[in-house]
């Protein structure tokens, strides 16, 4: 029995760029490509271990800023032979260049009603397509920002899968679905009965202490806990495994120098990955991988001197590897 690995990158424009008033150009740099360790260099990571990556792509720039910092995104990522999906920041569409953020839509999705969100993700589609992805089959919401007017809209819209519930974030991932759920399941809201073809591939969580959950990301979790995560899901046969990066989140906030911690992390991901691949083989969404709905899996469970060796780490990533050069 093998575990399919959804390897993810949320790729979007950083809204923080934007907010200190930088031109198209440097955010694109700071948010897609930044100082090295950005969209082209987890591209080619990828390829070295012959890993498949899920890059959720967000169009919604292309409001102010036109289709062509998307078409370039989407254009790498197809050329590598990685896939393509839709992500959506809602709050773009009322953006204006160089107000420093000034104007803008609701931020999360879940603040629009569901004829709302229709419309929206409709859109944010019909840019994603028209910078040269094919027609998507998943989605994530921005922040995690979905509810369940956000599944029934995708429904609607034709597609197979979402991956928005991330119980480690209940202040935005709002999905009627236990915090603890990290198998892939078929959406039930409620007494409206099943809505065929979405099933949701929760983001995986692990609990790093009793009681709090953590997300299986790049920046929150070590590189032990990644691969103590991995090894806990293959010896359960867990249903998927879900991991979250970002196209930033291997250089500091600010974009002006590599964080060294995290690109360790990210390598060894991979390694681990590419040497468990016969248990834990990666997956596209496009494939539409055959998945077991519905499994009771079990998180990885917390372990304190494993905590306590991430949060040195962290404070180490935060103190030294966060500073601007």
């Amino acid at each position: 029995m093998v575990t399919p690995v959804f390897l993810t990158v949320d790729t979007e424009f950083a809204w923080r760029h934007h907010r200190a008033g930088l031109g198209m150009a440097a955010i694109y740099e700071r948010s897609i490509e930044p100082m090295g360790v950005g969209l082209s260099y987890q591209l080619e990571v990828l390829r070295r271990h012959a890993l498949k990556a899920t890059f959720f792509i967000d169009p919604m720039p292309a409001e102010i800023f036109g289709i062509d910092p998307v078409r370039r995104m989407v254009d790498l990522v197809l050329a590598a032979g990685q896939e393509v999906q839709l992500h959506c920041h809602p709050h773009w569409q009322q953006a204006r260049p160089g107000d420093r953020g000034a104007a803008h839509d609701r931020f999360q999705l879940y603040e629009y009603d569901r004829d709302e969100q229709q419309a929206v993700l409709a859109r944010a589609t019909e840019l994603l397509m028209a910078a040269g992805a094919p027609r998507p089959v998943a989605f994530r919401a921005g922040s995690y920002a979905a509810n369940d007017d956000t599944l029934a809209a995708l429904a609607a819209l034709g597609f197979t899968y979402d991956s928005s519930h991330n119980g480690a974030e209940p202040q935005h991932s709002r999905i009627t679905l236990p915090a603890r759920q990290v198998a892939p399941v078929a959406w039930q809201p409620g007494a409206h009965g099943i809505i065929e073809g979405i099933i949701e591939v929760p983001v995986t969580v692990i609990e790093d202490r009793p009681g709090h959950l953590r997300t299986f990301q790049i920046c929150a979790l070590s590189t032990e806990e990644s691969c103590d995560a991995l090894e806990h899901a293959a010896a359960s046969g867990h249903g998927a495994v879900t991991i979250v990066s970002h196209s930033f989140e291997l250089a500091n906030r600010s974009a002006t120098r590599a964080n060294a911690v995290h690109v360790r992390r990210f390598e060894a991901l991979c390694e681990t990955l590419h040497q468990m691949a016969s248990v834990l083989p990666t997956r596209h969404f496009a494939e539409m991988p055959d998945l077991r709905l519905g499994q009771a899996d079990q998180l990885l469970g917390p372990d304190t001197l494993r905590t306590r060796w991430r949060q040195a780490e962290q404070l180490w990533s935060n103190l030294v590897e966060e500073r601007q050069a």
